[in-house]
């Protein structure tokens, strides 16, 4: 055999070798990756999360959320928000990336492309302008989901302002936000990611001494309506969503709190 040959058989062998070696350490990367966001990042939000029907809950150290493989987008996602997390910084907006956390693969914001939809942040990037760290990690793609422009800058932004209003008027709320992925619903880019018709928001107050709770339900779409004309109880979300919140609290406690619809104990 000539040497060129031979020469020729060890490059690619070497060649091969490498790349196996390269796929093999990202591999376990992705695995130590995938195990990392299995583990709670803070107590707090442990304790409140609601059920999730995907079994397949990451927890970042911002949020945590419950991904949905079949809508390519979390079912919730969920994350507390203190009087000391509001922050006017300016952050610069990073790059959308990949959640490398969520195991069956999350999509890539490719899929908003061209689509006529925002990338609309389900845990806002506003509230979390405490570090530069904590902003960059809404900007995952399991933390958005498809929403129209006017809805998105409009009555759903006007929304997010008031839980931070709440979020200082009573010293912290927790916050669980998602679009409802049942129905027939549109999908947009080549991983067909589902377009909400509807969206929500349930927040709870647990600082001010009596815990209360409030829940959102809005057509995915602009309103000049005021915001409470959207107030629900959290048992109509959970029969129209199929997600328990709040199951770690007791019982009767619970019963209470999900059942009513009854704004008035909260300032708008």
């Amino acid at each position: 055999m000539k040497k060129r040959t031979i020469y020729s058989i060890i490059a690619i062998v070497l060649v091969v070798g490498i790349y196996g070696y390269e796929y093999y350490l990202d591999k376990k990367e992705q695995e130590a990756i995938v195990e990392q966001g299995k583990l709670p990042k803070n107590p707090t939000i442990a304790f409140f999360l609601p059920t999730s029907t995907t079994e397949q809950i990451v927890h970042h150290n911002a949020y945590s959320l419950s991904y949905s493989e079949p809508h390519e987008q979390a079912e919730w996602v969920a994350y507390e928000l203190k009087k000391e997390h509001l922050s006017n910084s300016d952050f610069d907006r990073p790059y959308f990336e990949i959640d490398k956390a969520v195991k069956t693969g999350a999509a890539s914001w490719r899929n908003y492309k061209n689509s006529g939809y925002d990338r609309g942040h389900l845990c806002p990037a506003g509230d979390r302008r405490y570090s530069q760290e904590a902003h960059d990690e809404t900007f995952l793609t399991s933390n958005i989901s498809p929403q129209e422009h006017q809805f998105n800058s409009g009555i759903w932004n006007a929304l997010e302002q008031k839980v931070r209003y709440w979020a200082n008027r009573y010293d912290g709320v927790f916050v669980v936000t998602g679009g409802v992925l049942k129905g027939n619903m549109k999908t947009i880019g080549t991983e067909e990611v589902t377009v909400p018709n509807q969206f929500y928001k349930v927040i709870m107050d647990y600082n001010s001494g009596k815990p209360k709770v409030l829940a959102f339900l809005m057509p995915h779409e602009n309103s000049s309506k005021p915001l409470y004309n959207f107030v629900i109880s959290v048992d109509e979300v959970e029969e129209i969503t199929g997600i328990d919140f709040f199951p770690e609290l007791d019982d009767e406690l619970e019963n209470r709190l999900e059942s009513s619809n009854n704004y008035k104990h909260w300032f708008f």
